[in-house]
């Protein structure tokens, strides 16, 4: 079987692997100006490899053993890690209809730089925009936050 210590080894390479994802992420798609089509699948490849890398190893190994040892660090982490992903979700709330009102009047193929995004929502478009912007900055400093107490805890537990 394997031991303990070489699966957190493991959990922590993956977990640290989905940073430079996210911030490649949300470089490119800050700096790169129209978001067409193929920016938005770009950015969403190293996105999703960031949130395959974090999530099935919480998923996986970490959920699974939290009953057993939940106190102290732990208990920290994994609530700092579950603000990460509701923050998430909230994000992912505007992001839909962001997508939706941009697909409805084609400007991931046809960008038009005249037209406006808070012009062609309705009138709770840009209170979806900050949506998107509060859950995508929350995510990211919960999940670093969640990422250091973790890194406290796997240097508490298997190297001290």
């Amino acid at each position: 079987m394997v031991s303990d210590g070489l699966v957190a080894t493991v959990v922590l390479l993956s977990v640290s692997l989905s940073l430079p994802c996210f911030l490649y992420g949300a470089y490119y798609i800050i700096e790169t100006e129209p978001v067409t089509w193929d920016v938005l699948i770009h950015h969403l490849k190293f996105v999703t490899t960031g949130l395959v890398l974090t999530t099935v190893p919480m998923v996986f190994w970490m959920i699974p053993r939290l009953p057993d040892q939940l106190g102290g660090l732990s208990a920290v982490h994994a609530m700092l890690g579950l603000q990460a992903y509701a923050l998430l979700a909230f994000g992912g709330t505007g992001i839909v209809r962001i997508f939706r009102t941009k697909r409805e009047h084609d400007l991931y193929n046809e960008y038009d730089e005249d037209l406006l995004l808070d012009e062609i929502g309705d009138e709770t478009f840009s209170h979806w925009r900050s949506r998107l912007r509060i859950g995508v900055f929350g995510y990211v400093i919960f999940w670093l936050l969640a990422y250091l107490v973790g890194i406290a805890r796997y240097a508490l537990r298997y190297v001290a």
